[in-house]
């Protein structure tokens, strides 16, 4: 009903900046909360960032004053700008909503396929 599809990951040197995007579409009645989650090998995954509909966010300590959560609510999009990368930063990245969908009550939780992000030298 709802599809989240990711795009912006990729293979960067430490120290450079990439830029995640997510944009749902689908039976969409509203979205509360998008958000970025990773996934490291052999570790469990992480909330790195979110933001609800009214713009408030929160980030992971471990990315605080390097990376920025955006959102565009008339596209559907999240945005993730991830400056200042570190080798730790290396994870499957995945877009995450919080739906209201036209076609039954209650809110759902919908995931993207994930992004491979790599920092590395």
């Amino acid at each position: 009903q709802v599809q989240l599809v990711e795009s912006g990951g990729g293979l960067v040197q430490p120290g450079g900046s990439l830029r995640l995007s997510c944009a749902a579409s689908g039976s969409i009645f509203s979205i509360n909360v998008m958000g970025w989650y990773r996934q490291a090998p052999g570790k469990q995954r992480e909330l790195v960032s979110a933001i609800t509909s009214g713009g408030s966010t929160n980030y992971a300590n471990s990315v605080k004053g390097r990376f920025t959560i955006s959102r565009d609510n008339a596209k559907n999009t999240v945005y993730l700008q991830m400056n200042s990368l570190k080798p730790e930063d290396t994870a499957v990245y995945y877009c995450n909503a919080v739906v209201r969908v036209t076609t039954m009550p209650g809110k759902y939780d919908y995931w993207g396929q994930g992004t491979q992000v790599t920092v590395s030298s």
